[in-house]
């Protein structure tokens, strides 16, 4: 019997090399589920990413409106609330200054423990109305011992300063924060400043927030402004500073002269501790206990105030590492908090229509989760999806025009950084992956909802970093090279977009 070749086995289509068919394979699967599959796929992607495209245009540019009119008609702080400067009574003497908390939260802190200490025993304000409490847990017993006597030596020169510690790290920060305010000699003050082992305040911080909570009873908190020490350390961080000035440039500004509400950024803050009771205290089911507490008080009719001329040094992540563990903290926080929130806000009596539209739309769904979704679904993977199905048009208003006009707004908060947009679209790119990653497990509340890792903190940019030690094991973990093999095609796909942009075929 002859024998029988695969000639006459295999269809012509699929005749020839190896390589060759397994091609021919491919393209026929991909003809068979483009237009039936994949095009309609695609065009809803399309629609769903561009309505959230224009959400956030909206969004940008009505804070950029109200922004331009708040400076335009210089509605200060001052002009809108009372404020008095703290001045010396002869006969009431140091009593009229109110009896100040400031709490510092701690946990081996060993570059910038006595920077933040020896700020906060600096701070103006008579030294027998006000009670420091450094609030350490430490689990490095030669950090705790630092810690423990920096404070003694500070005691000794007459600084009413309190070494807390505790047996356990239940609730993280929020956790201490709250087992601080637990303490007997609290009861004596009336307000609580709070500052993060990396921040410094200015020896003026109390004479300029403690007025407006002392002569505004419904002021609940007054923010101030966080001054990056390391910005100019490397080009990452001056691609954090651009997106963090933003915020506080435009964010904050907005949600303090509009709704008397903005997130309280967990430090460089003074809050009214009847406040903060009122509102329930401290609570951990979330990352975001800062933004939680905010959340409670504004419910409860209190006010905030942001002092956008008031800034307090601070440090700014210097490595990726410690920058991803914070990202993932700052964007699944918010998200998890939405979740458990949303009905509350809905149902809440005590504010009005308005304010529940702005909390739970603006402030939530599209500053927290809009804003990451779509970065990463649309300019990552839906454009350049797009350019491989030229079936499928995104209109140019969509891929150019908006995404121009948001990042044009956002070099606002930054104009010293202007020429670095480019660099900054790149790193926001790269970064909306993480950003995503961690909203949707705030949503749905999976693995790693409640993963809290400490921000490292490397102390006065000025010193010498440690050197880098080359690991032993250089092997790759495979969640990490997922997250490089997906990090260089983000890092690609801005040349999707000028592919998109130039209508450039594209021949496979």
């Amino acid at each position: 019997m002859d024998r029988i070749s695969s000639a006459t086995l295999l269809p012509e289509v699929l005749q020839g090399t190896t390589d060759d068919m397994s091609f021919q394979v491919i393209s026929l699967i991909w003809d068979s589920i483009k237009a039936p599959v994949v095009v309609p796929l695609l065009r809803v992607s399309v629609f769903i990413c561009l309505t959230m495209s224009l959400m956030l245009l909206v969004e940008r540019v009505y804070m950029g409106i109200v922004i331009g009119l708040v400076k335009l008609f210089r509605r200060k702080p001052e002009k809108r609330y009372k404020w008095e400067p703290m001045e010396d009574d002869i006969e009431l003497g140091n009593s009229v200054y109110p009896m100040v908390l400031i709490q510092i939260p701690m946990y081996n802190e060993k570059e910038v423990y006595q920077l933040s200490i020896g700020a906060a025993c600096d701070l103006s304000w008579p030294s027998d109305r006000i009670i420091i409490q450094v609030l350490d847990d430490s689990t490095d017993p030669v950090v705790k011992e630092l810690v423990e006597m920096e404070c003694q030596r500070w005691a000794s020169k007459g600084i009413n300063i309190k070494y807390e510690i505790r047996d356990n790290r239940n609730g993280y920060k929020a956790g201490a924060l709250k087992e601080g305010l637990k303490r007997s000699y609290v009861k004596l003050c009336d307000f609580v400043a709070i500052f993060d082992a990396d921040f410094q305040p200015e020896p003026d911080f109390l004479c300029r927030t403690v007025p407006f909570l002392l002569h505004n009873p419904k002021i609940a908190l007054v923010q101030a402004r966080w001054k990056f020490v390391n910005a100019d350390e490397c080009l990452m961080t001056r691609m954090q500073e651009m997106s963090l000035d933003y915020h506080f440039t435009v964010e904050q500004e907005v949600g303090s002269s509009t709704y008397a509400f903005f997130g309280f950024n967990g430090t460089a803050g003074v809050w009214r501790i009847a406040a903060l009771n009122e509102a329930g205290g401290w609570k951990d089911r979330t990352t975001v206990e800062d933004m939680d507490l905010a959340v409670r008080a504004s419910l409860k009719g209190w006010k905030f105030l942001y002092l956008g001329d008031l800034k307090v040094k601070n440090e700014l992540p210097s490595t990726l590492k410690a920058f991803r563990y914070q990202q993932h903290r700052w964007s699944c926080g918010p998200a998890n908090l939405f979740r458990k929130m949303v009905v509350e806000i809905i149902t809440n009596n005590r504010v009005t229509a308005w304010k529940k539209v702005h909390v739970i739309y603006s402030f939530f769904f599209v500053r927290k989760v809009v804003a990451h979704i779509n970065t990463f679904i649309f300019y990552c993977l839906v454009l350049p999806a797009t350019v491989l199905v030229p079936d499928v048009e995104v209109p140019k208003w969509g891929y150019v025009y908006i995404p121009a006009i948001i990042t044009l707004l956002n070099s606002v908060g930054t104009p010293r950084s202007f020429h670095l947009l480019v660099y900054w679209i790149l790193f926001e790119n790269v970064m909306a992956m993480h950003r995503t990653k961690g909203t949707i497990i705030g949503l749905l509340e999976a693995s790693r909802v409640n993963e809290w890792i400490v921000t490292e903190k490397l102390g006065d940019a000025s010193k010498p970093k440690p050197e880098l030690r080359t690991p032993t094991n250089p092997r790759l973990k495979l969640g990490e090279r997922y997250e490089i093999s997906t990090c260089l095609f983000l890092a690609l796909s801005p040349q999707f977009q000028f592919v998109k942009l130039y209508q450039i075929p594209l021949n496979f």
